[in-house]
């Protein structure tokens, strides 16, 4: 993957259609939900009278409906057409996060948090195919353009949480429902009609019979096992740091920045130096070690850590992908499906578990060293060497890292 195949930001942003940018806003949006509840989890925690452990079920609920729902996004796109598929998502995010804002228990709120996920898997899922459909100047830019809109998300997500939640831990659904509200708006204007073609039916099943193939199941559960990490470092710091919301909102805008450089910057030089699967076999690697790192107790340390780690996280985030998506027989869009099944998966897990592991094995820090052994084993998954599909074809699927999420 080379630094001309992958393109320029500037390259990528000139003379977008209008739908392109618009899709991108809603994108930026929808990626801030994942971080966007990072600052306030102690003071839902107060507010609500619940414990870290069902705090953390914020993520669980988000994810776990976004792996099931991400079986079934390919087949609703085929059939109703990306449009409508786009506009069903966000209308489901825009009531999810609204009823957030007025949610009186822990239990209404972690299930308005899976309608969020429900809403979330049918716009991600297909926006990128809306923004690589519509933009000028190439495949590669218009992913590019797509990667850019993640980390925004990243880095704007725990920012907004952090400044509307120092007012009350209800002020970010109210603030993501608005700019949702409106992202709703002007997709309904300004994207184009699905047209009325027949398109490639995707069954139900297809997404999962893809993983039938050795180097993608080994691809997608490496990634699972690093997702698991990931939110480990997301869901569980803010509790290990017992700081203000806008302290953690500030450390994690700083990750989300480095997730986004690492993700269009390094990493297309990394792979090209490295190659795909090396570098991120590598990568992972890096990050068990900023696991260790980050199981030391001192909070500057973990500071430190935690946004170092964004440069990797946007690494890895990057290469998983490019290796998932180069390594099969299958479509892209059912591998991609099957890979974000077993990805996403490992993260609802991880934030499920998280506040247990801390509990069973008497640490604060205990969670970080299991996501050390979580990414070595993602490791050495990733360095038993697979054939691709097509060696000739490599080079371009490499360049299509966008569709992780």
């Amino acid at each position: 993957m080379s630094g001309k195949a992958h393109g320029s930001l500037l390259d990528a942003v000139k003379g977008q259609p209008k739908q392109v940018w618009i899709t991108a806003f809603a994108a930026v949006i929808a990626f801030m939900g994942i971080g966007l509840v990072d600052p306030i989890l102690l003071s839902i925690a107060d507010g609500l009278h619940a414990t870290a452990s069902q705090v953390t079920l914020l993520f669980s609920s988000y994810l776990g409906v976004q792996v099931l729902a991400m079986l079934v996004t390919g087949a609703a796109s085929a059939r109703f057409g990306p449009k409508r598929t786009v506009l069903s998502g966000l209308v489901l995010i825009v009531l999810a996060t609204a009823f957030c804002a007025a949610a009186g228990s822990i239990t209404q709120l972690v299930a308005l948090r899976a309608v969020w996920g429900l809403g979330n898997a049918f716009f991600i899922a297909t926006a990128l195919s809306v923004i690589v459909g519509a933009a000028t100047g190439g495949q590669a830019g218009a992913i590019l353009l797509y990667e850019a809109a993640l980390g925004v998300g990243l880095a704007v997500g725990p920012l907004l949480g952090a400044l509307l939640g120092s007012i009350s831990w209800r002020g970010p659904f109210v603030g993501t429902a608005v700019l949702m509200a409106a992202a709703l708006v002007l997709c309904s204007i300004f994207l184009n009609r699905d047209a009325h073609e027949k398109r490639p039916k995707i069954r139900l099943s297809d997404p999962l019979r893809a993983l039938a193939h050795k180097g993608l199941l080994r691809t997608s559960i490496g990634s699972a096992l690093y997702t698991a990490a990931f939110f480990t470092v997301l869901a569980w710091t803010p509790f290990v740091l017992g700081w203000g919301a806008v302290a953690v909102g500030l450390i994690f805008c700083g990750w989300g920045l480095c997730v986004a450089v690492a993700g269009v910057v390094l990493a297309p030089k990394l792979a090209h130096r490295l190659g795909e699967r090396h570098a991120t076999a590598v990568s992972v690697l890096g990050y068990a070690v900023l696991m260790l790192v980050l199981a030391v107790p001192s909070k500057p340390v973990v500071v430190v850590g935690v946004i170092v780690s964004g440069l990797i996280s946007g690494l890895l985030n990057t290469l998983f992908t490019g290796t998932a998506m180069s390594i099969s027989d299958a479509p892209r869009p059912v591998a991609s499906a099957g890979y974000n099944f077993c990805r996403w998966l490992g993260g609802a897990v991880a934030a499920t578990l998280v506040g247990h592991v801390a509990d069973w094995l008497g640490s604060q820090h205990a969670p970080f060293l299991v996501a050390a052994v979580l990414c070595v084993i993602a490791g050495g998954l990733l360095f038993v060497k697979e054939k691709s599909r097509d060696p000739r074809e490599v080079p371009q699927e490499a360049a299509l890292i966008g569709e992780e999420l």
